[in-house]
C-alpha cells in the first residue's frame, strides 16, 4: 500500500531546525493551503487547512536555510496521523476553539516563486527519502 499527499501553501511562521541525537537535520515547519469559492446561497467562503511538515537529512538544511514566514512551497510527502486518534492533532486554540493540524513527513519541498504556484520555475530540493525512521517503503510498481 502507498499514500502520497501534495500540498501548495505558505509557510505559517519561520522554519524551525534542530538535530536528532545521531546528528541528522530535522526542519518543522507549518503550511497553510487555502481555498476560496462561492457556496450555492452566494456566500463566499474562505477555508484554510493547516499542515505541520518534517523535513529530513539535507534537505531539512535547505528549508531551513531559504525559507521564511510566507514562504511559497509545494510539499509531496505522507501523511502522518496522531497516534492515539488515527486522525489529525486536535488541540484547543487560545480563544478556546478547537483546531486540527495535520502531520506530514516530506519527502519532496520545491520552492516556488514569490508570485504563488501559477508561475513557473522555482527551485526544487529533493533529496529522496532521508526521513528519520523511514521504513524504506518501495512503490508496488
Amino acid at each position: 500500500m502507498y499514500q502520497q499527499i501534495t500540498i501548495v501553501g505558505y509557510l505559517g511562521g519561520d522554519p524551525d531546525m534542530r538535530f536528532t541525537p545521531s546528528g541528522q537535520a530535522v526542519t518543522s515547519f507549518s503550511l497553510a493551503a487555502s481555498r476560496k469559492y462561492t457556496n450555492n446561497s452566494g456566500q463566499k467562503i474562505d477555508e484554510t487547512t493547516w499542515f505541520r511538515v518534517s523535513v529530513w537529512g539535507a534537505q531539512a538544511e535547505s528549508c531551513n536555510q531559504y525559507l521564511h514566514k510566507g514562504s511559497p512551497v509545494l510539499v509531496v510527502g505522507r501523511l502522518r496521523p496522531d497516534p492515539q486518534s488515527g486522525g489529525p492533532r486536535v488541540y484547543t486554540r487560545q480563544d478556546g476553539s478547537t483546531g486540527a493540524s495535520f502531520e506530514v513527513n516530506a519527502l519532496t519541498v520545491r520552492f516556488l516563486p514569490s508570485g504563488g504556484a501559477r508561475g513557473t520555475g522555482g527551485y526544487e530540493a529533493d533529496f529522496g527519502d532521508e526521513q528519520g525512521g523511514a521504513e524504506g517503503d518501495e512503490i508496488p510498481f
